[in-house]
């Protein structure tokens, strides 16, 4: 009988390691937790040798709760860029804004204006904005011409001219002069006027100005600046006419506005034989002395004002008749058979057709200069964004903007410069801009995208002009598209 094994050992010392032979039957399952140190040296799962194992012998399944490195899937992954994605909603805000004629406003991440008004800029330098919607360092003086201006006699020329233009727009031809000239002697603005003596006129013929003077019962104005000679007073003097009064005993048709003996204006049209007689209260004229004049017709009604201030009508026979166009030339200073010409000097003589510049009584001011804008160009100029508050912190940001080649071409990062700041404003970084496609016919676009910056909340814009010149070289920024 063999002796039995002592089991009170092995209780207290263990089995020793070389005791021990398991096979594959004998670890039906363990428990990946159990297994927590050391190293399988040649281990195997059924057939697969774990140690050489590549990534080809992985062919299915799945690796639960694996530990996989960062790197070792940064490695596999293809970065994603944003920006045109960016750039086309940017572009379609500036788009948006522009056909809704929308004031400045914000999203979520995007500032965008495209200068309907100037609720979004905060300050500027010598680059104001424009009531046409964009920035600009060519700034306008002056009076604008009316937009119903059909016929503007100016002056501003040198001593003795007699060359003679319409300058509403219109251009309608003036090739008879007859002994007026532009004189420096007297000018109510800048430097000249017309000189009109009691033997001229000027004008043209009837084709050039058969559809701007044809008023038929259209509203209507004339209005002058007048100078009278001192033998130019109590007699009858003719400012602008198309036909209408002509001798004592011939008219014609047509219409025309006259200085009468009397002291009085008097606005005369023959349509067919029925007369529209207009004559305004007397005034007492003075020789020598600049008189601003207007007639106007707005609703059946005819209104004289001198100086800006109403003096009533004498007469009013006929008002809402239509006013005939005739067939006779046009003429400046004298009716059209020479008869009743003008004696002293004129300004700024405007006709408006389709509107008038007076629709009441009520007084008004003069211009007090000459009619048409002047540009007036800083080389040099700038603007600045209001604050835009962020949602958070922000050290990258962009923009698009959209930008006119007005006179000239304008260069990227030099005559436009970009430069961004989400510190407001305490630093701003120059921006690199790129020319993008067109955002419609002669509106050019540009961008920057993640520009770093100084990190911040409150986000501006600053866009700086170099270069300009007027006629040779503007720039008009038309929109801003900030992207945060």
């Amino acid at each position: 009988m063999t002796k039995a094994r002592d089991l009170s050992n092995l209780i207290s010392t263990g089995v020793p390691n070389s005791l021990i032979t398991l096979d594959a039957n004998e670890i039906p399952n363990i428990d990946a937790g159990k297994i927590t140190s050391g190293s399988i040296a040649t281990a195997r799962l059924g057939n697969i040798d774990l140690t050489n194992l590549s990534a080809s012998n992985l062919t299915s399944g799945t690796i639960p709760d694996a530990r996989v490195s960062a790197s070792a899937v940064s490695q596999h992954a293809t970065s994603f860029d944003d920006n045109k994605i960016v750039n086309d909603i940017s572009t379609l805000a500036i788009r948006q804004a522009s056909n809704e004629n929308k004031g400045a406003y914000n999203t979520n991440s995007m500032f965008v204006d495209v200068f309907q008004d100037g609720t979004g800029i905060a300050s500027n330098t010598n680059a104001p904005r424009n009531a046409s919607e964009y920035i600009s360092t060519v700034v306008q003086s002056g009076i604008a011409i009316p937009s119903n201006a059909k016929f503007l006699l100016q002056s501003e020329t040198s001593n003795g001219s007699t060359t003679f233009a319409d300058t509403s727009g219109t251009s309608i031809p003036i090739p008879n002069v007859y002994n007026y000239t532009h004189s420096t002697a007297q000018a109510k603005f800048g430097s000249s006027s017309i000189r009109a003596v009691n033997n001229g006129n000027i004008g043209g013929d009837h084709s050039a100005v058969s559809t701007h003077f044809n008023i038929g019962s259209n509203a209507f104005s004339i209005e002058a600046w007048v100078r009278f000679d001192s033998n130019a007073l109590n007699t009858n003097r003719y400012i602008l006419n198309k036909g209408g009064y002509g001798t004592d005993t011939t008219d014609y048709d047509g219409w025309g506005l006259l200085l009468q003996s009397s002291n009085k204006f008097m606005f005369y049209a023959n349509h067919g034989g029925t007369v529209v007689n207009i004559k305004s209260n007397t005034y007492s004229w003075s020789a020598n002395t600049w008189y601003h004049i207007r007639v106007s017709k707005v609703d059946g009604a005819f209104y004289y004002h001198v100086n800006g201030v109403s003096i009533g009508l004498s007469e009013n026979s006929n008002p809402s008749t239509s006013i005939n166009l005739g067939t006779r030339d046009f003429k400046v200073g004298a009716s059209s058979d020479n008869s009743s010409k003008w004696n002293g000097y004129i300004e700024d003589l405007l006709f408006t057709n389709g509107s008038a510049l007076s629709s009441s009584t009520a007084s008004f001011t003069p211009n007090t200069s000459a009619y048409g804008l002047v540009d007036n160009t800083s080389a040099t100029g700038n603007f600045i964004s209001n604050a835009i508050t962020a949602p958070s912190s922000t050290n990258k940001m962009g923009a698009i903007i959209t930008y006119q080649d007005q006179a000239g071409t304008n260069t990227l990062n030099t005559d436009i410069v970009l430069q961004l700041s989400a510190d407001n404003g305490s630093n701003f970084t120059t921006a690199t801009l790129t020319a993008l496609p067109d955002f419609a016919t002669g509106i050019k676009m540009a961008k920057v995208n993640d520009l770093s910056v100084t990190a911040g909340t409150q986000l501006k814009y600053k866009i700086s002009f170099a270069n300009q010149a007027s006629g040779s070289k503007e720039a008009r920024i038309r929109g801003v598209s900030l992207q945060y």
